[in-house]
């Protein structure tokens, strides 16, 4: 199976996200940002300059200033092309070989490009915990929160948000920062993240709590 080719769809309004089961508040001096395989190679699948990619890429863009605003670390991941099928392993079952080392593949898109300070982790698996040191490196910052946005809602970016859970990690699930195939499994990731392992909230709120913060 390759990537599907996307529609267009509208990203869930504030409104419509589903109410927290936890009462974890972002905080800055805890928190981390995860932005989640925005390389050219996923992001092609969509309709560009439309919703749900356009949107999702300024949110993310708007995030990541905020989290340079006010301290907070911000972590990349990015998928190797040309992998070797001993390290890409059952994803080549499902997904085929992958992307090529291709800048047209490889490269995170130009919005989004990680500035010298920013921390880009080499991904293999769905969760951006496995095979990779994010957590070591969390935990040597102190950060026991994480701020979850990218591709795709349902696939990397919801089992990396279940994987900082079992890690004691409180994740921050932004539902109009990620995109996915269509409205029906960006609105089950969404669900399942509020109902299993996270807080589900959207760009604006979060940027808000995070200016207050600063500003106290």
């Amino acid at each position: 199976m390759s990537l599907p080719k996307i529609q267009s769809y509208a990203l869930p309004r504030p409104e419509e996200l589903p109410a927290r089961r936890v009462s974890w508040q972002p905080d800055s001096s805890r928190l981390a940002l995860l932005v989640h395989d925005m390389q050219n190679y996923f992001v092609r699948a969509f309709p560009a300059g439309d919703a749900p990619i356009a949107p999702v890429i300024a949110n993310i863009a708007a995030l990541r200033q905020a989290c340079d605003d006010a301290g907070i670390p911000v972590f990349y991941t990015a998928q190797p092309g040309n992998q070797d099928p001993r390290d890409r392993g059952l994803q080549r079952e499902f997904w085929g070989p992958g992307m090529t080392d291709a800048p047209e593949h490889q490269s995170i898109v130009d919005a989004l490009t990680p500035l010298p300070h920013h921390i880009v982790l080499t991904k293999w698996r769905y969760s951006a915990f496995q095979r990779t040191n994010l957590e070591p490196m969390l935990r040597a910052r102190g950060r026991t929160q994480l701020i979850v946005c990218g591709v795709y809602a349902h696939i990397g970016c919801l089992l990396s948000t279940a994987d900082a859970f079992m890690h004691d990690i409180e994740p921050f699930y932004v539902a109009d920062a990620v995109a996915d195939f269509s409205r029906e499994r960006h609105d089950f990731a969404v669900d399942y993240a509020s109902t299993r392992c996270a807080v589900v909230t959207d760009t604006a709120s979060l940027i808000a709590a995070l200016s207050a913060e600063v500003a106290a």
